[in-house]
């Protein structure tokens, strides 16, 4: 089974509705690996060195790699799949949404709004998907106990984190990097992740 993978960035291309695969080469060997698609704004272009966490998924018929910068990210994805209902690509598709620190934060909360932003999740399958997360990705932990009314989490988490957190989930609904630049300019600095993606949609809606 395969942990991890070090080597360099060969090409990449999309997978499915969400997500990218990438060609990775190591030790001369290429390797293809699924990743969420905000993953790969921060792999770089083809020819940087890469490290992906790496869940290997075996099948049937084939054996994939799902690849995440962070530990955190393979973490998440693991919880996720060990989810009813939620297979590798709809957790793919929750991880380009949604950053782990997101997810923990819609799922302690309770926001079903939060999960139907991932494409192919409605509200009944959001409701139910909630209440099997709790205790799968540690929401009920005192440390994630939500603060300030803004979808804060616990100690260091600020501003920054949360507008990363927004540039994510809009990357993960498929838009562009200089898209996503300019309409974080216009978002308000305070605000729950939540909020603020919903703001930069209809934003985007009425630029476009």
């Amino acid at each position: 089974m395969i942990g991890s993978l070090r080597g360099v960035l060969l090409d990449h291309w999309p997978w499915r509705e969400h997500g990218a695969e990438v060609l990775v080469e190591a030790g001369g060997v290429g390797y293809r690996a699924v990743v969420p698609s905000g993953a790969l704004a921060r792999l770089g272009e083809a020819g940087s060195a890469v490290f992906l966490h790496v869940h290997t998924h075996v099948r049937e018929d084939a054996i994939v790699l799902f690849g995440f910068p962070t530990r955190e990210e393979r973490v998440c994805f693991e919880a996720l799949i060990g989810a009813h209902g939620v297979g590798p690509a709809v957790a793919v598709a929750m991880l380009s949404v949604h950053s782990p620190a997101a997810l923990r934060r819609a799922v302690a909360t309770e926001d079903v709004d939060a999960l139907t932003l991932v494409p192919g999740i409605g509200p009944k399958t959001a409701a139910r998907l909630l209440v099997e997360l709790k205790s799968r990705l540690g929401a009920d932990e005192p440390a994630l106990t939500v603060v300030g009314g803004t979808g804060a989490t616990g100690p260091g988490i600020g501003a920054e984190a949360t507008r990363h957190d927004v540039r994510v989930a809009l990357a993960g609904l498929g838009y562009g990097a200089d898209e996503i630049r300019q309409v974080l300019g216009r978002l308000p600095r305070e605000g729950a992740v939540e909020d603020l993606v919903r703001l930069a949609l209809k934003d985007l809606a009425a630029s476009g």
